[in-house]
């Protein structure tokens, strides 16, 4: 594991502060969000942070269906950061998605709910079409957060969770995964963000705090250039398919 960087320092929490001005930006870049590509009814499925619930990410979840996505929220409540309990409950809640819209599911997860994505998408890249994380330390697991004396303190074995990390990123991810991260994050240490060793991996750096990425104007353009990269849905492409059928014989037709 690298030891190069550490936990942040709670005492610089107070910074996550100025990811208060991310909300009033929303309605200032408005205009620009709106015109973004739109989606096809393609389905989103959003997991919070640690912490949260769906009301940290109904901002986002309200911007997605404006776009045309079927976004939904996890729907369990308040993430309690059980990996074991939770990943059985979000994998049900996918599977049944991608069952109603005969297609796959798209994960968007902030911080810890971007872990489950991974691990989720580890385990079941069938049902998923590409992952989107949000400040997720995916090195380390708390060890890199600013909840780490806490664990500490409670008995946690932080070194063995990131030990077992480290073991199932040995395990390579075969979809496309987006990690944003952010040098402001005082939650979770920037560089843990960094997936070094996977092949389908992007980086790329925002300019918000860890508290900030569920309301920031810019995170929110990138998820939805993203997301559009890839939003030809399963129905279009049999419509796609069936008016070339239809030409192809039509020409024939002509011909004789």
């Amino acid at each position: 594991m690298p030891e190069s960087f550490e936990a942040p320092d709670p005492s610089r929490l107070f910074r996550e502060a100025r990811g208060l001005i991310e909300f009033p930006r929303l309605f200032f870049r408005f205009p620009e969000l709106v015109w973004q590509p739109r989606g096809a009814g393609q389905p989103v499925l959003i997991l919070p942070g640690y912490g949260g619930g769906d009301g940290s990410t109904a901002a986002l979840k309200i911007y997605l269906k404006f776009l045309g996505y079927r976004a939904r929220g996890w729907g369990l409540g308040r993430n309690r950061g059980s990996a074991a309990d939770l990943m059985p409950k979000v994998l049900k809640r996918v599977s049944s998605l991608a069952h109603r819209s005969e297609q796959k599911v798209h994960l968007i997860g902030w911080s810890f709910g971007g872990y489950l994505a991974r691990e989720l998408a580890r385990e079941r890249a069938d049902l998923i079409g590409q992952v989107i994380t949000m400040g997720t330390p995916v090195i380390g697991g708390p060890k890199y957060t600013v909840v780490a004396r806490r664990f500490h303190r409670r008995g946690i074995d932080l070194e063995a969770m990131a030990a077992e990390i480290e073991m199932r990123n040995r395990v390579a991810i075969t979809i496309p995964v987006l990690a944003l991260y952010s040098r402001r994050d005082a939650v979770v240490a920037w560089q843990a963000c960094i997936d070094a060793n996977a092949q389908n991996v992007e980086h790329i750096e925002v300019r918000t705090t860890h508290f900030g990425f569920g309301f920031s104007p810019e995170v929110y353009k990138i998820i939805a250039q993203r997301l559009a990269a890839n939003r030809t849905s399963a129905p279009e492409r049999v419509q796609r398919e069936l008016w070339r059928w239809r030409w192809w014989s039509a020409t024939r037709q002509a011909k004789r």
